[in-house]
């Protein structure tokens, strides 16, 4: 028996759509980085880039559990003495909920080469509607 090992030009680009309302911000975002992988194909494989195309819906409405609202904090720093940045789940969700989902994604996906590329198939909106209908997106398995 031979291990099959998929090539770069046989992979194939499908484009799925999930309803981010009432979901868990961590569940979504492990189901999210798994169909940007590809891993939930049969013919994954690690080096290839065989992931597909995701569209998140009413970024907006996604959970947060506890008391994470205000005890998640988001850092980022400026590179200069005294530039770190601060800012919560809350603040995040204020000014742009579609952030708080892409920084939950990018944080499940490998740290590699292929990651800015799976992040780009990503495409989050606040609300019910989104510019892909002509893709005709199926639902998230």
């Amino acid at each position: 028996m031979r291990t099959y090992q998929q090539k770069t030009a046989e992979t194939k680009h499908d484009w799925y759509i999930v309803d981010a309302a009432g979901q868990r911000l961590g569940t979504l975002a492990v189901r999210i980085s798994r169909v940007l992988a590809g891993k939930h194909k049969p013919t994954w494989t690690p080096h290839i880039d065989d992931g597909d195309f995701v569209i998140v819906i009413n970024a907006e409405k996604v959970e947060l559990g506890g008391n994470k609202w205000d005890q998640k904090v988001y850092y980022r720093h400026s590179g200069y003495p005294g530039g770190l940045k601060l800012q919560t789940a809350r603040d995040l969700m204020d000014k742009h909920p579609e952030r708080l989902v892409e920084r939950a994604v990018r944080g499940m996906l490998p740290t590699n080469r292929l990651r800015d590329v799976r992040l780009g198939r990503l495409k989050v909106y606040t609300g019910a509607t989104h510019t892909h209908e002509a893709q005709k997106p199926q639902e998230l398995p």
